[in-house]
């Protein structure tokens, strides 16, 4: 075969020149690319469109990573709730306490990223892996799909406490170094650090109990084995609505709709004291974005219903709608701002 010739296929075409020739071959293959590159992105396209409506097929978890009981689980249960009727597949909670929440928060990270697992992460998620070594990074190995809603912390103190408000609280504990007991749910989380510096603040010290959830911890905080419980407001405003525990104080500027007499720490003699948290919903870092983009939408619809927010505010929480890149922004935002809180209060681990 002479150098002018060139094969395509099983057809011997005969060109001019071999440069004619080559000139010809580049323009086909540069055709047939283009065709392929547009050929894939349209079954790209197709197989979003197709996830996001086949999708879900089956049932799915959502992991809380404390013991029933707590707002945590609360969360997760309204949002269970709400998925399946959009749905009508089963949305099941399952509760994984213990080892300050890394059980249920490796459980998460290690699971298969189909879209079928998902973590109810708290605060805690950022701030747990910067106090205790975790076999999971908080930011790289989670998806982030939306958050649920965000509160203050409310201050409340076993019936038995022999103090009724935070002034005498402080007396007290001043008088009495050491003998206070205080709950929270779990070493190294929020409750944990904030109760930590509020401490520091008010120049006093008290005995860290932890425990795996919110849950326990007000069993033992209504039977009188701890005295303070810096919670989350699920979990407390019952029963200080019903007279069971001493309701101290709320964080924030304002009070909370839900319990009207109870103080700001401002108001009850501590400005400067803050406590904020939030909740939302993160899967296994390679979950399919489709997936990720429709949990997240529907997530937003269900959170603007004005039942949601009466039902939330009932709790103390305020509903808290974002997108997957903003609560992305929240998550990196909180773990410097612990960095910084940790580093500059001296805060250690004991348990």
């Amino acid at each position: 075969m002479s150098s002018g010739t060139a094969v395509v296929g099983q057809t011997m075409l005969e060109c001019k020149t071999p440069t004619f020739c080559k000139r010809n071959e580049t323009m086909k293959f540069a055709r047939n690319v283009a065709s392929l590159v547009t050929t894939a992105s349209l079954l790209a396209i197709a197989g979003v469109a197709f996830c996001q409506q086949t999708y879900p097929t089956r049932p799915i978890r959502i992991i809380s990573p404390y013991a029933p009981g707590g707002g945590n689980t609360i969360m997760a249960r309204l949002v269970a709730q709400k998925l399946t009727e959009a749905w009508g597949h089963q949305v099941i909670v399952d509760n994984r306490p213990g080892g300050n929440t890394i059980i249920g928060t490796e459980l998460t990270a290690r699971a298969t990223p189909d879209g079928y697992t998902f973590l109810l992460a708290g605060s805690s998620h950022v701030l747990t892996p910067l106090l205790l070594k975790t076999p999971y990074d908080p930011i790289k190995d989670f998806a982030p799909v939306g958050t649920v809603g965000k509160q203050e912390n409310i201050m409340a103190a076993s019936p038995s406490a022999p103090f009724n408000d935070l002034r005498q609280l402080i007396a007290f504990a001043k008088s009495k170094p050491g003998q206070l007991n205080y709950a929270t749910y779990g070493a190294g989380t929020s409750s944990h650090l904030s109760t930590e510096l509020f401490c520091q603040l008010a120049g006093i010290r008290m005995q860290h109990i932890p425990y795996k959830g919110a849950g326990p911890a007000i069993t033992e905080l209504l039977g009188g084995q701890v005295q303070v419980f810096l919670s989350t407001p699920a979990p407390v405003i019952p029963h200080i609505q019903s007279g069971r525990l001493k309701g101290i104080a709320i964080s924030g500027e304002h009070r909370a709709p839900a319990v009207p007499n109870l103080p700001t720490f401002a108001e009850a003699g501590l400005p400067g004291f803050e406590s904020k948290g939030w909740y939302g919903l993160v899967a296994p870092a390679a979950a399919p974005r489709p997936i990720v983009d429709k949990v997240s939408a529907e997530m937003a619809r269900f959170l603007a219903a004005p039942d949601i927010k009466k039902f939330l505010n009932a709790q103390g929480v305020e509903p808290f709608i974002s997108t997957s890149e903003q609560f992305a922004a929240l998550m990196k935002s909180d773990n410097a701002k612990w960095i910084r809180v940790i580093k500059g209060s001296n805060i250690k681990l004991e348990n």
